[in-house]
Formats: structure tokens, C-alpha cells, sequence
């Protein structure tokens, strides 16, 4: 039995336009960092780069998912959007670790910058990743794929402000400090937001069972029903951050003609679809077969 868990289509015409726009900014801001000798500038350009790479990922992911069911993938291609998520924050990762690297340098050996020209390729890079963050803000909060994206671009956009403000700071202070110290600080906050994407990501891919889902409790609703002596191997897993399936041995108290198993079972996947955030449930009807009656299955078994 299965519920549909419907959730709005990513437009894939935001998506387009966001991986132009950021492409556009990737080439001027390196373009930029080369005429102003500005090490933030193009560092900025990488972590741009990294935007444009991880909104490909998203659309085509968002292409792969569309894809229908087959005799092959026969829960259709809805992981693809995970894996691109994954891929995604693991990149993220790396270029965080590669900033921290820039920043260090730079505190270490400051060079003279142009800040004017610094300064204006920057901003024009803050407002294009502004119009990327608002276009694909509504479609983040649903979908893991879109946010790690999202995230992506919140990261740049916060870089582009770090280097704007290292522009001021050189042009009018002489500070050159306070640029790697900010992009420090930035890239603990990409840290920080791209763990919970790569945890989320991570447990998906591993077939984790959801937080929100109490075992036990679930098991205890479910034993309510007189007919059921005992619920055992139970499997949770999703498929992808909207789709969770769940699976279970249902012990029955008698032995039963199938008809009357059948309605216990139908009560008992109401209940489930009714009271747990599951949206696909399969129940093994039997009659005192398993000898390993566990929540969990204790063997690896071939049931």
C-alpha cells in the first residue's frame, strides 16, 4: 500500500537561468582577480565555480528523477537527487578546507590589491548570486537535492560581502587582515550547514531509518490489534528526503484464512499510513514461522 507524497516541481527554468547567471559571475570575477592581483577575488571565482558545478548536478539530477519506474530501477531514479546532494556537500567541503588554505596564505604574505576594481566585480557578483538565491529559495526548503545547492549559493553570497568589505577595508584602512579572518569565519558557516545536508544525504544512501520515527513505538501501536501476537523485522528506509517505505513480519495470534489476515492488515497499514510519515508499507503475514521474533532482525537472513 502506498500513500503519494506530492511536493512542487523545481522549475527547471530557474534552475537554467541560475547556472548562466553563475557562470557569468565565475568568468568575470576570475577575469577580475587576475587585473587586480586580488587572491579573494578569485577565490571567490573557484567558489563560484563550485555554484555553477553543483546547479548542474541539481538539474540534472532533477532531469534523472523525472525519469519513470523500470524492470531494472524499479523504485525509478528518485536517488539521484541524493547522490547529487551528496556530491555536492562532499565539494563544498573541500573548497571550505581550500579557503581556509587562501585565507592562511594571505594572512601570512598580504599582496598589494587593486580594491577598486576588487571592489566592483564583487558587487556585481553579490547581486547576481542574490537573484540565484531568491530565485531558488521556495524550492530549498523541500527538496535536499535544491538546497545543497542553495547552500552553494548562500555561501557566495556571503563570500562576495567578506570580499567587498576586504575591498573597503584595503581601499580606505589599509587592513589587509580582515579579509582572510572573514573568510575564515565564512567557511566555518559552509562547514556547518553542509554537515546536516551530508549527514541527511549520508543516511539516505545507507538506508537509515528516519529521526522522526520511533521504532518501538510504532511496533507497540501496531501489537494493539488482538490478531497480532508480535511485529518483528521491521525495515525503515527512504528512497529520497519525501518518500520513506516500511516493512514488517505481522506473527498472527491464530492461524487464519488469508481473507481474515488480510483485513488485519489493511487496519494495521492505515494505522501506519495514518500516524507515522511513512508513505509505502509492505507486511509480511505469518503464523509462528520466524524463530528470531527481534524488532530488528539479529541474522542476516533471506526472507
Amino acid at each position: 500500500m502506498s500513500s503519494h507524497h506530492h511536493h512542487p516541481a523545481v522549475s527547471e527554468k530557474r534552475l537554467g537561468f541560475s547556472i548562466l547567471l553563475n557562470l557569468t559571475i565565475t568568468i568575470a570575477e576570475f577575469i577580475g582577480g587576475l587585473f587586480s592581483n586580488s587572491l579573494a577575488l578569485i577565490s571567490d571565482a573557484v567558489h563560484n565555480l563550485s555554484d555553477t558545478f553543483s546547479l548542474i548536478l541539481a538539474f540534472i539530477a532533477q532531469r534523472i528523477g523525472k525519469k519513470d519506474y523500470t524492470p531494472r530501477q524499479t523504485f525509478g531514479y528518485k536517488r539521484a537527487e541524493i547522490l547529487s546532494a551528496f556530491i555536492n556537500a562532499v565539494i563544498l567541503i573541500v573548497i571550505s578546507i581550500f579557503l581556509f588554505y587562501e585565507a592562511v596564505l594571505r594572512f601570512n604574505h598580504p599582496e598589494p590589491v587593486n580594491s577598486h576594481v576588487m571592489f566592483w566585480v564583487a558587487l556585481i557578483g553579490l547581486a547576481a548570486n542574490l537573484i540565484s538565491v531568491v530565485i531558488l529559495q521556495r524550492d530549498a526548503s523541500g527538496n535536499l537535492n535544491i538546497r545543497s545547492a542553495y547552500m552553494h549559493l548562500i555561501g557566495d553570497t556571503l563570500s562576495s560581502v567578506v570580499v567587498i568589505l576586504g575591498a573597503l577595508a584595503i581601499r580606505f584602512f589599509g587592513i589587509l587582515w580582515l579579509d582572510p579572518v572573514l573568510t575564515i569565519l565564512i567557511g566555518i558557516f559552509i562547514l556547518k550547514e553542509t554537515y546536516r545536508i551530508l549527514a541527511q544525504a549520508t543516511g539516505i544512501l545507507m538506508e537509515s531509518s528516519p529521526g522522526d520515527i520511533d521504532i518501538e513505538a510504532l511496533r507497540k501501536e501496531l501489537e494493539k490489534n488482538p490478531g497480532i501476537a508480535n511485529i518483528h523485522h521491521i525495515h525503515i528506509w527512504r528512497i529520497s528526503d519525501h518518500e520513506t517505505h516500511f516493512q514488517c513480519h505481522a506473527d498472527l495470534s491464530d492461524d487464519l484464512l488469508i481473507s481474515q489476515s488480510d483485513r488485519i492488515r489493511m487496519d494495521m497499514e492505515k494505522i501506519i499510513i495514518a500516524h507515522f510519515p511513512i508513505h509505502h508499507v509492505t507486511i509480511q503475514m505469518e503464523f509462528d514461522t520466524c524463530k528470531d521474533k527481534g524488532t530488528i532482525a539479529g541474522k542476516h537472513e533471506h526472507f
